[in-house]
């Protein structure tokens, strides 16, 4: 199944444009050669040795999780379902962003951990770590795979060579820079994307809003041709697919809001790998507020796009009336470019999309990597080898986890709104975890046992909505199938949290300092405000503080 058919979308690239992708996968390999210098133990390797500035992890933070998913499918939300799409940004991701840096960075960069799993044997011992591990590792690359489809369809649509030597290519070429320098390449080439990115986007938007004639225009021509719901953001029913306005509005805050956005931004090992290759605690906890500034921003480069060619490009105008033709909603961006760039900003277009999808598999595949090595292989297979031993490894798990994402990229070909696709992967991974964590992390009464069997049941709770959502005994359009399993694994994972922890025994409280909330001194669980540190400017809580009146002055003045 193709992207698009071929001659529709022709990218007319010229050399100026071939010229410019060259160059920056020139920049991508020196920045993963440089790196390598620095890399002598594996510490370094998956974890940057821990000496990074808060503006690069802050950057990297935003940029590893503006991959493929983020711009191609929040365009293709923006060409469906319009302002509703918002809430991924405003209300999906700034709070737990925010909570992240305020509350939970002291903690995992406190307790010195290198990965999620890893806490989760501290806090809850071996059976909950495995399950974690294994359950993390699968995800990844399911993920790593959609970012690997998307990759390989626009060198595809550029260079017409089939799907599956274009998946093969840009495969390798990820392969290579994280398999020279770890996490620092991967970071530092980030820091470089989300530039690349902007300056991608920027110009898109502009020229896009010129066309169909200003934000006045672009209000004219979405609400006469499908209404004005899909201008304004609440209560968002397309988008969640429930009938009642309240229904909707307690679907997006609960299950998008609460679980599925705290369950990714605080246990996503991707993105918390980011904020502790920082070097201080303070750092640590800015990462994240400080890429809540461009998140915020984000929206207006991606879905407003998204919303442009649903209303001015042509085939895209005809597939969401009549749901005919051979486009589909992720095409949106790439139909929008082929109408409105030039040659030469084509190029830089270009490069900044191959960038956000080579950030995002990085950073699945660097993530994957630190977690099947520490936490499977060296926790249950092969003990006590030497460093080297696992540093070369990480570098062959590298090559095997690009071979296993090549066959999953074929899974996310099957999917017309890949964002569909993905927030299933996320209620049926994350929204467990999450409810695990917070648990055992605010009570110190929870089981070893309950740990694991928590994990096991919330997700086949949310496992046995999808499987209903998709045998239609569940009538949920949309991604409020999501939603609603995102909800059923959060609770049933409480419930069955508590109930076992009753009738089992706790570990005894000596271990779990530095694991739960009551039992941490404060002094350790406090970042300095000396040194580097001082400055009112550089204070979480205010940095956090300031971001959430933004977001609360942007629902308003877009709800």
């Amino acid at each position: 199944m193709h992207v698009l058919a071929q001659e529709q979308l022709r990218l007319d690239a010229g050399p100026v444009d071939y010229l410019l992708l060259a160059l920056y996968f020139a920049f991508v390999l020196g920045i993963g050669l440089l790196a390598r210098r620095s890399v002598s133990s594996s510490l370094d390797f998956f974890l940057s040795g821990r000496s990074l500035p808060a503006w690069v992890t802050g950057l990297a933070f935003i940029a590893a999780n503006l991959g493929a998913v983020e711009i191609i499918g929040m365009s293709a939300n923006g060409a469906q379902y319009g302002m509703p799409t918002m809430h991924y940004f405003w209300v999906g991701a700034i709070p737990a962003m925010l909570f992240l840096g305020v509350v939970m960075m002291p903690f995992y960069y406190g307790s010195k951990v290198r990965s999620v799993p890893e806490f989760m044997l501290r806090r809850f011992g071996k059976a909950a770590h495995l399950v974690n591990a294994i359950s993390f590792a699968v995800a990844q690359l399911l993920i790593a795979g959609v970012n690997l489809f998307l990759l390989a369809s626009i060198v595809n649509v550029l260079l017409g060579w089939p799907l599956w030597v274009s998946v093969i290519i840009a495969a390798l070429i990820v392969l290579s820079y994280t398999g020279l320098g770890g996490l620092s390449a991967a970071i530092y080439n980030e820091v470089l994307q989300f530039f690349v990115i902007v300056a991608a986007l920027l110009p898109l938007t502009i020229v896009g809003m010129i066309k169909v004639g200003g934000w006045s225009g672009l209000v004219d021509k979405v609400s006469t041709q499908y209404g004005a719901n899909e201008l304004s953001a609440w209560p968002g029913n397309e988008l969640t697919g429930f009938g009642s306005n309240f229904l909707s509005v307690l679907g997006i805050v609960f299950g998008l809001g609460f679980v599925l956005a705290f369950g990714y931004w605080t246990t996503n090992f991707v993105e918390v790998q980011r904020a502790m290759a920082s070097k201080s605690m303070s750092a640590a906890q800015r990462t994240p507020i400080i890429g809540a500034f461009p998140k915020m921003l984000i929206p207006f480069l991606v879905i407003i796009p998204g919303m442009i060619a649903g209303a001015s490009v042509q085939e895209m105008m005809v597939f969401k009336q009549t749901g005919e033709g051979n486009v589909e909603y992720n095409d949106a961006l790439l139909l929008l470019m082929r109408d409105l760039l030039p040659n030469g900003i084509l190029g830089i277009a270009l490069a900044g999309l191959l960038a956000s999808f080579m950030a995002g598999m990085a950073a699945n595949l660097s993530s994957f990597n630190t977690v099947f090595t520490y936490d499977i292989w060296q926790a249950y297979v092969i003990r006590n080898r030497p460093d080297s031993y696992y540093l070369n490894m990480g570098r062959w798990v590298t090559v095997g986890s690009t071979v296993i994402a090549i066959g999953t990229a074929f899974i996310a070909s099957g999917y017309s709104n890949l964002m569909d696709y993905l927030q299933q992967l996320f209620s049926l991974f994350n929204a467990p975890l999450f409810a695990t964590f917070i648990l055992g992390m605010f009570w110190k009464r929870m089981t070893p046992a309950a740990g694991w069997s928590g994990l096991v049941l919330g997700t086949a709770a949310s496992l046995s909505v999808f499987l209903m959502a998709e045998t239609g005994v569940l009538d949920l359009l949309g991604q409020g199938a999501s939603f609603v399993g995102a909800g059923a694994a959060f609770v049933v994972d409480i419930l069955v949290s508590v109930v076992v922890s009753l009738a089992t025994r706790p570990k005894p409280a000596a271990e779990l300092v530095g694991l739960v909330y009551g039992l941490t001194p404060k002094e350790e669980r406090t970042a300095s405000t000396t040194g580097e540190d001082s400055g009112w400017y550089r204070r979480p809580g205010l940095l956090a503080g300031i971001v959430l009146v933004i977001v609360i002055i942007l629902n308003i003045v877009f709800g």
